[in-house]
């Protein structure tokens, strides 16, 4: 992708950005117990954040207790519990891998259900996945392109279900023989599509209702141009623009980094692509491969509010339309979404 058509995109993207930009943040199911996520999820609101999203996980990115705890429980099954414990947020996984592990008919019957409990409020956050969650459930891990091309199918599928169709489907990876949801919400709830490539993002043009990508000023710019692209090419409207990074909020800097080192893995690449999927061969990268002054520039790790507040509009500049950050803070989880909505958010939104 050339230089002007990284600019061009950027700039498209920033006039399509709503005057009421929506906050997210993402709960940590690999760092915390389910338990204490309904209490992140419960303060989350009541901070101000707009959509609380979790991730999906079978296998966390440490060894447990190496450096820190590991759970890893059910995310659907947590989201329903999250519905009763909060009244208002939007809520859905960030994102829920349909490549393997889930069949995409339960995925369509599961956000779906959803729907109809929490009238909305519910979302599908959806994407290829990792090794570290598909091998341990029996899957020979493809090539970049096989995953691409098994998401593309399944997200076919279930925005099929979800539109109210009854889906016959013969495709190379999924097959449906006269599926059908029996109960079918009032409103479809608008599926994201996770994208680190422009491949990926031309495929959220074509099926999904926007895309979710890295809040990295390196990378995002061709993710939302390959979603440009794709959406004009195929005469859609386009969607969301999601920003996802991470976050964490302590008495100091350095305790705010040093609390949430852990997830030095997830800036590895090769963790997406490749079939890695022993958590300790995946922490071990991490620490090899990502310093810490490329994790500290990844990242929003201060204890001063206007830092965050600073580093989250230099990001929406980027064209978002929504920002959701994960709380990485493995120290003070409880602090940070608590300075968020003290600080953060007002400011953020002119409040202060």
């Amino acid at each position: 992708m050339s230089v002007l058509e990284s600019v061009r995109s950027v700039l498209w993207a920033r006039r399509r950005q709503p005057d009421d930009m929506i906050y997210g943040v993402a709960l940590a199911h690999e760092r915390f117990s389910p338990n204490d996520l309904l209490r992140q999820a419960t303060e989350a609101e009541q901070a101000g954040f707009d959509l609380v999203c979790c991730s999906d996980h079978l296998a966390p990115w440490w060894e447990p207790g190496d450096p820190a705890p590991a759970h890893c429980a059910n995310p659907w099954v947590w989201l329903g519990a999250a519905g009763q414990v909060t009244s208002r947020v939007s809520l859905g996984p960030a994102v829920t891998s349909i490549s393997h592990r889930y069949n995409p008919v339960v995925v369509a019957q599961q956000v779906a259900t959803m729907e109809a409990m929490y009238p909305g409020r519910a979302f599908l956050g959806a994407g290829s996945g990792e090794a570290m969650n598909e091998v341990p459930a029996g899957m020979d891990w493809p090539s970049p392109a096989e995953q691409l091309a098994r998401t593309e199918e399944a997200l076919t599928i279930i925005r099929r279900l979800l539109d109210g169709e009854t889906v016959t489907f013969e495709g190379r990876w999924f097959r449906t023989v006269g599926a059908r949801l029996y109960e079918v919400p009032d409103r479809r709830p608008p599926i994201f599509l996770s994208a680190f490539g422009e491949q990926a993002a031309e495929i959220a043009g074509r099926h999904a209702d926007g895309v979710w990508t890295l809040a990295d000023p390196s990378s995002a710019p061709a993710v939302i141009a390959g979603y440009r692209r794709s959406c004009e090419r195929e005469g859609r409207e386009p969607g969301e623009i999601v920003l996802q990074g991470i976050t964490a909020v302590d008495d100091t800097d350095d305790a705010a980094m040093d609390g949430a080192k852990e997830w030095k893995a997830i800036l590895v690449k090769d963790h997406y692509r490749d079939d890695i999927h022993d958590p300790a061969t995946i922490q071990r990268n991490g620490r090899s491969d990502v310093s810490d002054t490329k994790f500290k520039a990844m990242g929003l790790f201060s204890s001063d509010p206007k830092d965050h507040v600073r580093k989250i509009k230099a990001l929406r500049e980027l064209g978002a339309t929504a920002i959701v950050l994960m709380n990485v803070s493995g120290t003070n989880p409880q602090g940070t979404l608590r300075t968020y909505g003290e600080s953060v958010l007002p400011a953020l939104r002119g409040e202060t």
